[in-house]
């Protein structure tokens, strides 16, 4: 028999009290795709990044082709033909795409022809594999696809022929995931073995041969993928049956909490990000904003939070809200009632080097109960941060440990959990779910149905459709800054919002009973597929370089 892959063998790994890996075996047969799946916190990334060579294992052995392969950096991984995608991409933002590729694997001390090579190599791999992306465009220019190409770009150009994927769809639109899924077909029909870390199942089911289960740091099932299913999958991973649907009641919405009129973003560069954009959110509701990213809905949760300028009218509550000038920025907001999780939980969320406890409270610092004369209660923020952890179900439930120390679902619920624990009027939401694994997802949409039960306000911004129309009450489509249509989620279908999120009408949206269709957007007969709104977008953007 062929010698597998890779074959982990009784590998454990602990930091500090937390067993992060408990005597982990692992067989990844070569050229297939092995999917990795567990709650956030079960250990995958630790797993991969002992094989990457970022930790040592406590104990255990690495086999690499049949051959026992002693891993202590990821210059030995790479050199064992080992490459790795991390979840937050390892790359220099003000380099080009070429100067990220060698660096590193520079042939000698001068880069001249270094950087010809490497131009010829990533020519030959983009023809081969559909990796194609502009070897001069600069890192910060170009959309997170863009850069994941970038990233596995890397990996080839060092001849890898074993590629770990953590978590590579976290920040990818639907239409970026698919392109992926056909770039890593490829890689396997090519003979690569792809070892791919996700939470999501959808995906497990759609691109993986073969599927192992981690649970709080041991492995607990290994099943083809073809012989399994999403819910024996959920089940394994979380240990009991996962809800895997919204379970809500219909909504019971009064008044309008939130009245936006005529909102329009001009960015620094001159650019119109928002468009006279008008909508309200009622007590008791979810509106959903669905829209490929980068169309405007996170400069409207922006202006909204208080972290950004605009013009126009927004009301909470019936009482305006500064749009700019010192009472526009976020403490007014919070303490006007709204709540905010941002997109970006590492960026704006958290500070990534400070304790749960304390990231539990900023932004509401200057709350009356957390003073003590001139001091801070530390010991009452710590003591209210360790019943939010334990009411979110955030593990470890250590509200001394760094937020940086946490995986990504788990620094999610943190950021959920001190939004929500004000109980705010309005909750913006940003990509409430990116990076969270299926049983965090359930407890995180259970929170935010509870709230809207509550009768609050909720706006929802995701660029998972499924989740959008799955718990909003109500959607909107945005396309280059503007609201293209509106309506009840129960009419929608995937594919005639599909057509808005490209500025397209058509037959599919007009089918979409209850909902208006915006003038601004185009519209045709016939629904095109992906991959004509895809050079639609760009198009209208003038920008065909760029990843839609």
């Amino acid at each position: 028999m062929t010698a597998p892959a890779i074959e982990l063998k009784g590998i454990s790994k602990a930091f500090g009290p937390v067993q992060a890996n408990r005597d982990i075996s692992i067989r990844v047969e070569r050229g297939t795709i092995h999917g990795i799946i567990g709650e956030n916190g079960a250990g995958k990334s630790t797993l991969m990044s002992i094989l990457y060579g970022f930790y040592k294992a406590d104990a255990g052995e690495i086999f690499i082709g049949g051959k026992k392969t002693d891993i202590p950096d990821s210059q030995a991984a790479i050199a064992a033909g080992i490459g790795m995608v991390f979840q937050h991409f390892k790359l220099v933002e003000n380099f080009t795409v070429l100067e990220n590729v060698i660096l590193g694997a520079e042939d000698g001390w001068l880069l001249r022809p270094s950087l010809a090579k490497a131009r010829r190599e990533m020519k030959s791999l983009a023809d081969d594999y559909g990796l194609n992306v502009s070897p001069d465009a600069v890192i910060q220019d170009i959309g997170v696809g863009m850069q994941q190409r970038v990233e596995i770009l890397k990996a080839l150009y060092r001849q890898a022929d074993i590629l770990i994927l953590d978590e590579p769809t976290g920040v990818l639109t639907p239409p970026e995931a698919d392109q992926l899924f056909r770039i890593l077909g490829r890689l396997r029909a090519e003979g690569k073995t792809i070892v791919l870390i996700t939470h999501k199942l959808r995906e497990i089911m759609e691109i993986t041969d073969s599927v192992s289960v981690m649970r709080r740091g041991e492995m607990t099932a290994t099943v083809r993928t073809a012989q399994t299913t999403p819910a024996e999958l959920a089940e394994l991973m979380v240990g009991r049956k996962v809800l895997l649907r919204v379970d809500k009641t219909p909504a019971q919405p009064k008044a309008p909490v939130l009245e936006v009129e005529n909102l329009s973003v001009t960015d620094i560069a001159g650019v119109q990000r928002l468009r006279d954009v008008s909508l309200n959110v009622r007590a008791g509701e979810i509106l959903g904003l669905a829209g490929v990213a980068g169309n405007g809905q996170s400069e409207l949760l922006e202006v909204l939070g208080g972290m950004r300028p605009g013009q126009g009218t927004v009301r909470l509550n019936g009482q305006p809200l500064a749009l700019s000038g010192p009472d526009a920025d976020g403490r007014a907001r919070r303490a006007a009632g709204i709540g905010h999780v941002p997109e970006d939980r590492q960026r704006e969320g958290l500070i990534m080097p400070y304790t749960a406890w304390e990231n539990s409270v900023f932004g509401y610092h200057r709350d009356p109960r957390w003073q003590n004369g001139a001091l801070m209660d530390n010991a009452g923020i710590e003591a209210a941060a360790q019943t939010q952890m334990e009411r979110f179900d955030v593990r470890p439930p250590n509200p001394r440990l760094a937020a940086r120390n946490f995986s990504g679902g788990n620094q999610q619920k943190i950021v959920v959990a001190r939004e929500i624990d004000r109980n705010p009027d309005l909750l913006l939401i940003g990509q409430p779910t990116r990076g969270v694994d299926i049983g965090a997802i359930e407890f995180i949409h259970q929170q935010i149905i509870a709230l809207r039960d509550a009768g609050k306000a909720i706006l929802l911004v995701s660029v998972e459709l499924d989740e959008i129309l799955s718990l909003s009450d109500r959607v909107a489509v945005m396309f280059d800054g503007q609201i293209m249509g509106y309506g009840p989620a129960d009419t929608a279908t995937q594919v005639g919002m599909g057509c808005l999120m490209a500025g397209l009408g058509g037959d599919d949206t007009r089918d979409m009973t209850g909902w208006t269709i915006s003038d601004a957007a185009i519209i045709q007969e016939g629904t095109p597929d992906i991959r004509t709104i895809e050079a639609q977008l760009a198009e209208k953007r003038g920008d065909a370089s760029k990843e839609v």
